[in-house]
């Protein structure tokens, strides 16, 4: 049992990849009980790591189900029946294929939140259309204005898959939860990763529709068009991230580059942007990040160090915030946000599905007997 303020609330995850298991990681960090159905055979995950490293994956009960048998089906349901919330990523239609469908769930389980996660909705002409992060955000207007002035860059699977689909998945299941005590009524939650993309480009749209954004990338303030937001590479080949919108910070930032009276004060004067470019290069050029990192250290400039993902954990302010936790041997995220009475907590580890079958389904009430003739009916793993 879970000690964080979602302490109580059961959830049933369908295992998958990417945004629905990080959806459900989120909510075992803060408490809530989550027992994640695998199948039987081996199913390809994208990546071929031991379940330790596999984060997305920890603080959860495993169970490895056949769920193509009938048996198996109503294990599941058996299990629905005691849950909150259910979450689910597969392609439309395919819980209705396994007699896992809304319909049939709540059937078991008015007061149930479904959750589900696609990449292009569960209506649309692109509903049953495969895809990944890069096509969602293309698709809403992101990728367009992310990379270089020649080309989009995509970003890592963050902006479409745990941002616009996780987080989203994750506010609706609380949104959800919290009407449900009124109602008494479960309901279907459709996150698609498009629709939370453009939910996120909401200043962004305002801004073009302003006259304010231009529609081209490294063309403004804050997509590496202005030479004070950006990054700069060192004298040691590492970066300097710059974010000196404000004018009293861009001050700062020139006053401890040594650039005072050697570039332009009028910082958003366009046409000087690429003498301020090349000036502002040239001196950082001239350092180490960690020399750069001395000199701003403690300063409003907006200027820190890039560091890479070993790195990042071993920072002063990752370090004084316990920002990342060791379990089993693997640095991963502390739970987030922070609470004043009720914490998050990583309570255990990525479990291997067929070795946790028997302790997870004891967990959630199924009783030993039953356990015992489903393992010998080879509905569930002997673990």
């Amino acid at each position: 049992m879970g000690t964080g303020p979602l302490a109580g609330v059961k959830i049933v995850e369908m295992s998958g990849i990417g945004p629905a298991p990080f959806c459900g990681m989120l909510l075992a960090d803060l408490g809530a009980d989550v027992i994640r159905i695998d199948r039987l055979s081996a199913v390809d995950l994208g990546f071929n790591v031991a379940p330790r490293y596999d984060l997305l994956n920890r603080g959860k009960r495993a169970a490895a189900v056949d769920v193509k048998s009938a048996e198996g089906i109503a294990l599941v349901k058996s299990l629905i029946a005691k849950a909150d919330v259910l979450i689910e990523g597969f392609r439309p239609g395919v819980m209705e294929r396994l007699g896992l469908g809304p319909e049939a769930c709540h059937a078991v389980n008015p007061r149930l939140i479904f959750g589900r996660m696609t990449g292009f909705g569960q209506t649309g002409p692109m509903k049953d259309q495969a895809g990944h992060d890069i096509n969602y955000i293309a698709m809403a207007g992101a990728l367009g204005g992310i990379g270089t002035a020649d080309q989009p860059m995509p970003p890592m699977n963050l902006v479409g898959d745990f941002a616009g689909g996780s987080m989203y998945l994750a506010m609706g299941i609380l949104a959800a939860l919290h009407e449900v005590k009124t109602s008494g009524k479960g309901q279907v939650i459709d996150a698609a990763m498009v629709d939370g993309v453009a939910s996120l480009m909401a200043m962004m749209m305002g801004l073009r529709q302003a006259g304010q954004w231009q529609n081209a990338r490294e063309a403004n303030i804050i997509d590496g068009g202005a030479p004070y937001y950006g990054c700069y590479r060192t004298a040691d080949g590492k970066f300097m991230a710059v974010g000196a919108i404000e004018k009293r910070f861009y001050s700062e930032m020139i006053e401890k580059l040594g650039l005072s009276g050697q570039i332009s004060t009028e910082q958003n004067d366009r046409s000087g942007w690429p003498e301020m470019r090349k000036k502002i290069a040239a001196a950082f050029a001239s350092k180490t990040r960690d020399a750069w990192s001395a000199i701003f250290a403690g300063s409003d400039a907006c200027v820190t160090p890039v560091l890479d993902m070993d790195e990042c954990i071993h920072a002063p302010i990752n370090v004084a915030r316990s920002n990342y936790v060791v379990v089993d041997g693997v640095a991963g995220p502390a739970p987030a946000p922070r609470f004043s009475r009720t914490p998050g907590a990583v309570e255990r580890g990525t479990m291997e599905p067929k070795a946790d079958t028997r302790p997870a389904l004891e967990a959630w009430g199924i009783a030993g007997d039953e356990i015992d003739r489903l393992a010998e009916a080879g509905v569930i793993a002997r673990g």
